[in-house]
Formats: C-alpha cells, structure tokens, sequence
C-alpha cells in the first residue's frame, strides 16, 4: 500500500493538474488487470476531479455489453483489450469516429490500428504471445523448455499445458489466429488437434494459465507473455519465451462508445489515456505491455520486440467479426469436441 501510494503522488507531479471540484463523470469499461484499472481511475479522479466509474470486464464480455446496450449506451470509454473485439465494435457501429491531435506521437502499429478502424478505435499497448513455464516444475519433471510451437506437440506434455479457451478470450483467439497465418488453415487445425492432446484444461480467461504456471498447477501456458513478470515480482517461479518460429501480438486498444452521455468528458480521458505519463502507469501497477506512445519510459521488464520473431499479422482480416466467428467455430467444431 505504500508503495502504491508513491506511485500515486509521483503521477500527480508528472501530471501537474489541479484537482477540481464537481467536473463531471466518466463510464468507463476497463479490460485490463484490475490493479492498472484502479491507478488510473485514482489518478485521474484526483488530478481532474472527474468522477470514473470503473467497470472491470474482460474483452469478450465488454463487447457483448456494448452490444446489448447499443439503443441506450450507458458506458462512454472502453479501455484496453485485445484489438481484436475493439475493431468488432467499430465494425459494428459501436464507436465513434474520433481522430486524436496525438497520434503522431504514437508508434505505427498503433496508429495503423486508428487507421484500419477507420479512426473508431486506437492502439494505445502491445504484447507479444508466447509461452509462460515454470521451471521447478519442468526439472522436477524432467521436461525441456518449449521453444516452438512444434515442441508443444511432444507426448512429454501431455497433461501439463493450459491454454484459454477462444471463444471467451482474446488472448486464445490470437492464438488460433496467429497459427492461422503462420501455418496455413488446414495445417493449423490439424496442429491444434495434435495440442488438444496435451491441454490439462481451457480457461475462460486469457491470464489464468499462466497464473496456474506461476502458482505450480501446470507446467507451461499459451499466454501473452508480458503476463509473466509481473507474476515473478510476487515471488512465484515464472519465465517466458516466445516461439522462434514466429508468433504475433496483441494490439490493445481503446475506444469511443456511440451515443455516450458524457462525451466531452471521454475525449478528454481518451487524450490523457495516450499521454505517455498516463501510459507508464501500466508498469506501475506491474503490468508490462509496450506503450503506445513513443515518449513513454519502457520498463526493462517490457518484452524486447527486436529480439521477437513477429509474423506479419493480419489485424484488419482476423478482427472481422464474421472471420472470428467462423475461426471460433471451426474450433469449437474440429478441436473442442475431441477426446483428450
């Protein structure tokens, strides 16, 4: 809590705002881990004098709710995410157009997001997915660290590897997707029934295999492996590698709901969120995604992107609503109804 309390005092002077007094609300629906969530909603409250109400909700259930509340919207921010649900929403309808003065100051990856979402949605962190482990386990099991996809296929697994389930998270459908691309469909499938194999269990979240890598309930996780150090920094044993055969990231995004009622508001949160003061906030609460904006300070516990081997990801393709749809279908088809 001390700590905690630090990190809130130092972002108060990096803002330099002045607290204000009655200066309206925010509804905003946060996907990201609760502890970054709550820093922000702190800071922001404190330095503007804005009320946030905070929602923590993962991206699948984000997404629903927009849409279930698309004749009366009831949230005006939607802020972080895999990109994937974000472009959806755009493609939907969901979000507003809303080209921000900031964008330059962004990376490109993040800017083509704005661009591809026809400026309904923008980039604002990456992360690269990979494979979490725990190395006690591994040693007392006698097992190699998995370095390709291919070496997750070795019966030696079998019974020792999580992954989530894509149809509720985004970091399994990036998953499907980055083996796609990598692969080829057909071969793709053909290795995630090979997988299927050797999966212990499907988690709805995107986070919990690797928190079950961490705490020593499996050997080794499919996850976006910025998920990892924040995992060691409690003390658990944790590391991560990304395949050498190639794998892609996640874009995490944030979005302008339609029809929000407190829209001036929501813009002025949306800049702060792109200001690289805001953005290092994500390290400050221990999570290590790469920011988006370009001036922001990179923890050194942020995965090396130069020392990654990224596939050409096809984000406006494989965020289609219609091309999750069938990809998740097809697994649900030809991968989840078979026997382990």
């Amino acid at each position: 809590m001390k700590k905690t309390r630090i990190i809130i005092a130092t972002l108060f002077a990096l803002t330099g705002a002045v607290q204000a007094q009655d200066a309206g609300q925010i509804n905003v629906i946060c996907s990201v881990q609760a502890e970054w969530c709550n820093l922000m909603q702190t800071v922001y409250s404190r330095t503007t004098g804005v009320k946030v109400n905070m929602s923590l909700k993962g991206s699948g259930e984000a997404l629903a709710q927009l849409i279930a509340e698309r004749a009366n919207p009831k949230t005006d921010v939607w802020f972080g995410g895999t990109g994937d649900p974000h472009l959806q929403a755009a493609e939907q309808d969901l979000t507003l157009e809303y080209k921000s003065a900031s964008l330059p100051q962004l990376h490109a990856w993040a800017q083509q997001q704005a661009a591809q979402s026809k400026f309904r949605t923008v980039g604002i962190y990456s992360g690269p997915l990979g494979f979490g482990y725990n190395p006690e386990l591994l040693a007392k099991k006698k097992l190699p660290v998995p370095k390709t996809w291919s070496d997750l296929l070795k019966p030696e697994y079998k019974g020792e590897i999580q992954v989530a389930n894509p149809a509720s998270s985004g970091t399994a459908y990036t998953m499907v997707a980055t083996l796609v691309q990598l692969m080829g469909e057909d071969k793709a499938f053909d290795y995630m029934k090979k997988l299927h194999r050797n999966i212990s269990q499907y988690t709805r979240s995107g986070t919990a295999p690797i928190k079950a890598v961490a705490r020593g309930e499996t050997s080794v996780s499919i996850s976006f492996v910025h998920d990892g150090p924040g995992e060691k920094m409690q003390g658990f044993p944790v590391e991560t590698i990304t395949p050498s055969d190639g794998t892609g990231a996640e874009i995490g995004s944030m979005s302008l709901i339609k029809g929000a009622r407190n829209l001036e508001a929501a813009k002025k949160f949306y800049e702060w969120a792109l200001t690289a003061s805001a953005q290092e906030m994500g390290a400050a609460a221990k999570q290590f995604q790469l920011p988006s904006n370009k001036s922001a300070k990179v923890d050194p516990r942020v995965p090396d992107f130069k020392k990654i081997k990224f596939i050409d990801y096809d984000y406006a393709k494989y965020g289609s609503s219609a091309e999750r749809r069938r990809l998740i279908g097809r697994w649900e088809k030809d991968v989840n109804s078979l026997p382990r």
